[in-house]
């Protein structure tokens, strides 16, 4: 039976997913033509200043994503926390497992409102980052996580230039992660990799307390 076209309409109904499917594959081939020639163009490899910043959660937890990836390529992990160094994470105790690849120093001891010393929280700064100094310049480290850096630059408690430049100048094949919210503009700027994460909605908000294995 036909309509009024002439057209049977079964066959109409039955042809159109293989035109949606033919019409899919077109685009999808000119969309991976298009991604093909332009990862072909990028042929530089370097070792990368990554900075997670901004005021959402997850900015440290990125990073040590990204210490498991290069653990799973066979790379050495470094980990300086500035501020978190009384805290006994589940990740430091995971990361304990795969030994001398991990070599972390948690040197910090509390956020400012914790320890309400000033000259004790610069002090304790200058030493982590003299760790983290020491670190870039092992060979066989990959990547350096410098956890919570932001926050002790936010404070004054160590000279932004001098880190700036120290984070600028390092090895060219050492890739390093600085975490916190609030990073410095002239850290960004140098920065080959710049992450904001945006606060959307916090369970804080609602009373629900900090949890093992998901804050800590």
């Amino acid at each position: 039976m036909s309509d009024a076209s002439g057209e049977d309409p079964g066959k109409i109904a039955l042809g159109a997913p293989d035109d949606e499917a033919a019409r899919h594959k077109a685009k999808m081939a000119k969309r991976k033509a298009v991604q093909d020639a332009e990862v072909a163009e990028k042929t530089r490899e370097k070792g990368l200043l990554i900075v997670h910043t901004g005021p959402g959660k997850g900015k440290s937890t990125a990073a040590f994503g990204l210490a498991l990836r290069m653990l799973g390529r066979g790379g050495r992990v470094g980990v300086v926390q500035f501020i978190k160094g009384a805290w006994q994470t589940g990740e430091r105790e995971a990361f304990q497992a795969f030994g001398d690849r991990v070599d972390w120093h948690a040197m910090g001891e509390g956020f400012t409102w914790e320890t309400q010393d000033i000259a004790r929280d610069k002090a304790a700064a200058a030493r982590a980052f003299a760790q983290a100094r020491a670190m870039m310049a092992d060979p066989r480290l990959s990547l350096l996580i410098l956890d919570e850096l932001n926050i002790a630059l936010r404070y004054g408690y160590l000279d932004l230039a001098d880190v700036v430049a120290v984070l600028r100048d390092r090895r060219p094949d050492l890739h390093v992660v600085v975490t916190g919210r609030n990073a410095k503009p002239d850290l960004l700027a140098v920065a080959d990799l710049v992450t904001e994460m945006a606060l959307v909605k916090h369970h804080f908000a609602a009373g629900v307390k900090a949890q093992a294995g998901i804050e800590f």
